[in-house]
């Protein structure tokens, strides 16, 4: 019995839905059957209701494109950049919220589906369109600004006054990390934004200076010295020297850091302090602005390699110089040529370098941990040489009788530097510490003949051709007027290029 009650409540029931159905609202038919996404149905703010699933995905995609021309404003610890949505390479997933859309009041049984478009004409319903970012994209971005929201942290450093050291304060440095910052990005775009303008912190690390007061205090002993004499260069090359190495003095390293000649005295330009002076190239002494930077970078290379630092970068001249031995230089030369070392002891050193009396001095200071009894000394071998030649140049524009050394002789020269270490005065180890190529140039005198007569013409060409400075000096002399100037040998050193496309060919 009870059974059958069961089987005439059910029939009862369906009875009351279907003339339900048919009674209150023809609509909901048409909404089961047609190929349209039910009214009241959004995705995101969009509204779709209505629309095929074609014309829902073109309203997206035109809702993402005016997305992807929204500004986020990231904030940083000293300001702010400002990108768009579309340069993080914005995508959505537009086919699957379509779908997700449609599916409402058409899937299910009869009462689930009228039940759904019920809801719908009391309330809007809203389904989720996800959203992601290309990280990679949005690093690039990021990166591309972020400079102006970076400070450096200044270490803590030293001044030498008064023959002591004072310790000098740094600062705190930000710099915003970028791979964290992007994550917090894409979080906030894919789960809470909203679509608008909005403002977004990035992740900012803090870089505390490097060095304590402490760690600087042992900075005291002299790790090595090296002092080279200029009392013949003229006023230009002296200036250049004077620059050169105060721009050098007073730097810092700490253990690990490098200390690159050419990115601290650079450019080489008058506004930057230099002027005029003798420098090589291609075989030949020329004017050059920063001429004489070499012999700078020379004597630290000389004071280094005392402290016994290790050197990363040196290069030889392409001729000899005078101001040190063979294989004790490192010249300079656009960015091609370079002198560099690497602090690789535990402690910081200090550089020290200026010029007084003629003379250029560079300091290596630190903490000495190598024992009293051991010593370090170098010296320079010469291999080979060859003989060097003359060229007598003979120059119409000047009046008979002059005669000038426009360029002393360079000998091509095969050298080597020997380290040598002792321990109570006995020598423990000799080594090649490097080795040196340079190429030979002729002693170049210039002879006046503006003005000469056949017949002295006849002399100063026959004097040449022996190829003997004396008997061409006899020759000018016996024509010279009461005066003439006294011949000159210009100082040299390596051209320092202004930039690597002007470096010059050696």
């Amino acid at each position: 019995m009870k059974k059958i009650k069961g089987i005439l409540f059910a029939a009862a029931l369906l009875f009351v839905l279907g003339l339900g159905f048919a009674s209150t609202n023809t609509v909901c038919a048409v909404s089961m059957t047609d190929d349209k996404i039910a009214n009241g149905v959004y995705i995101s703010t969009v509204d779709v209701s209505g629309m095929t699933k074609e014309e829902a995905k073109a309203a997206i995609n035109e809702y993402v494109d005016g997305l992807k021309q929204t500004e986020i404003q990231l904030n940083g610890a000293t300001g702010s950049i400002r990108i768009l949505v579309d340069e993080m390479g914005l995508t959505a997933k537009v086919d699957e919220a379509v779908e997700r859309a449609f599916v409402v009041a058409h899937s299910g049984n009869l009462i689930n589906r009228f039940k759904e478009t019920k809801d719908l004409e009391q309330n809007n319903l809203y389904v989720e369109l996800e959203l992601s970012i290309d990280k990679q994209l949005t690093a690039h971005a990021i990166y591309d600004k972020v400079d102006s929201l970076n400070v450096d942290a200044v270490n803590n450093g030293l001044k030498k006054e008064n023959n002591e050291f004072v310790f000098v304060p740094g600062q705190t440095g930000y710099e915003v990390n970028i791979v964290e910052s992007v994550y917090k990005i894409s979080d906030y775009i894919t789960q809470d934004w909203d679509g608008n303008p909005a403002e977004l912190a990035l992740i900012t690390d803090i870089v505390e200076p490097r060095g304590t007061k402490e760690e600087l205090a042992q900075v005291t002993d002299l790790l090595g010295s090296f002092t080279t004499d200029f009392s013949t260069s003229d006023e230009g090359r002296i200036k250049n020297l004077t620059n050169g190495s105060s721009k050098l003095n007073g730097t810092l390293l700490y253990p690990g850091e490098e200390l690159s000649v050419y990115e601290i005295c650079h450019p080489f330009t008058v506004e930057n302090g230099y002027g005029v002076g003798g420098a090589y190239q291609n075989g030949v002494v020329i004017d050059s602005v920063g001429g004489g930077i070499c012999q700078v970078s020379s004597t630290l290379y000389n004071a280094v390699i005392r402290a016994e630092l290790e050197v990363t970068m040196r290069y030889s001249h392409s001729m000899t110089v005078s101001y040190v031995e063979p294989s004790d230089d490192a010249a300079i030369a656009g960015t091609y040529k370079d002198f560099r070392f690497v602090n690789n002891q535990d402690y910081p050193i200090y550089v020290e370098g200026y010029c007084a009396n003629k003379k250029v001095t560079f300091n290596i200071y630190g903490k000495e941990t190598r024992p009293s009894n051991r010593k370090v000394r170098f010296e320079s071998e010469i291999v080979s040489q060859e003989p060097a030649t003359i060229q007598f140049n003979l120059n119409g524009t000047l009046p008979i009788g002059y005669i000038n050394v426009d360029q002393g002789a360079h000998l091509k020269t095969a050298a080597r530097l020997w380290k040598i270490v002792t321990v109570d005065g006995v020598e423990q180890s000799r080594e090649i510490f490097n080795k040196s190529s340079y190429v030979g140039s002729p002693r170049m005198i210039t002879v006046g003949t503006a003005g000469a007569s056949a017949e002295q013409l006849g002399a100063l060409g026959a004097a040449v051709a022996t190829n003997d400075e004396a008997t061409v000096r006899a020759t000018v002399a016996a024509f010279a007027a009461p005066a003439q100037a006294a011949p000159t040998v210009p100082q040299e050193t390596e051209v320092p290029a202004q930039a690597e496309a002007q470096a010059p060919a050696e």
